[in-house]
């Protein structure tokens, strides 16, 4: 049985200091018995979240990395520094990402091998607009956009350390969100398209998540669902509310 995973994807929120009284004061609340839990803040507040979080089962993630190690690549931050402030996991893909800095699949693929060289585990973002929806052309963005992302990948890292996380753009930061039944669908075609890539038994045990919106209200709902494998959480990652999603 494929074990739930909330992630908080904090975007670009909180200082360093607000980071650290946020932290501080919903880790002990959270319950990881039950769920994986992993919260991505911003660059400059890992290595402080990092030690807040020792000790706890909680995990940490980032929201983004370079495809290279070092060099003359001003702004960008490396796997080898992610695995200096002790992250575990990294948010790749997003559709901000892909939207706003122009991100393609093979970017995306690029940064993927790279975290897995470094041993942080790649959550892989695919999703489409409210037009490729509308137009009834989701299945082939999604298809795409995961096939590339995921090209060359190994069989026993699609297994142990690959998260697919599916986000349809309308949805993030709209306050809409897909129904539970259509994001179930959607995870359900991810999922057929990985088994048809790597096998059955790589693309049961694999880790879909649904994103967009989700907040204590809907939570039951779209986790009930049997494709959905957990939620990756925007702004109610931000407040309490995150608790409330990770408790349930």
């Amino acid at each position: 049985m494929r074990k739930k995973i909330i992630i908080g994807n904090w975007k670009m929120n909180y200082t360093i200091t607000e980071a650290e009284d946020f932290v501080s004061s919903i880790k002990d609340k959270i319950n990881v018995d039950f769920v994986d839990v992993v919260i991505c803040p911003n660059f400059v507040s890992l290595y402080n979240i990092s030690n807040i979080l020792e000790g706890t089962n909680i995990k940490l993630g980032a929201q983004n990395v370079s495809w290279e190690d070092k060099g003359a690549y001003t702004g960008e931050t490396s796997a080898p520094m992610l695995v200096s402030s002790f992250v575990d996991y990294c948010i790749i893909g997003h559709s901000e990402r892909r939207t706003i800095f122009n991100e393609t699949d093979e970017i995306v693929n690029k940064k993927a091998k790279k975290l897995l060289e470094n041993n942080i585990k790649p959550i892989i973002c695919v999703g489409e607009t409210l037009e490729e929806r509308e137009s009834n052309k989701m299945y082939d963005v999604i298809s795409n956009e995961l096939s590339n992302s995921i090209d060359g990948i190994s069989k026993e890292d699609m297994e142990r350390n690959i998260l697919i996380a599916y986000e349809p753009i309308w949805a993030i930061g709209t306050g809409k969100t897909a129904s539970a039944e259509d994001a179930n669908k959607m995870c359900s075609f991810i999922r057929s398209k990985i088994e048809e890539k790597y096998g059955s038994k790589i693309a049961q045990s694999i880790r879909i998540l649904y994103g967009g919106s989700v907040k204590p209200t809907n939570a039951k709902e779209i986790l009930d669902m049997e494709d959905i494998d957990g939620a990756l959480v925007g702004g109610a990652s931000l407040k309490n509310d995150f608790v409330a999603i990770v408790n349930y």
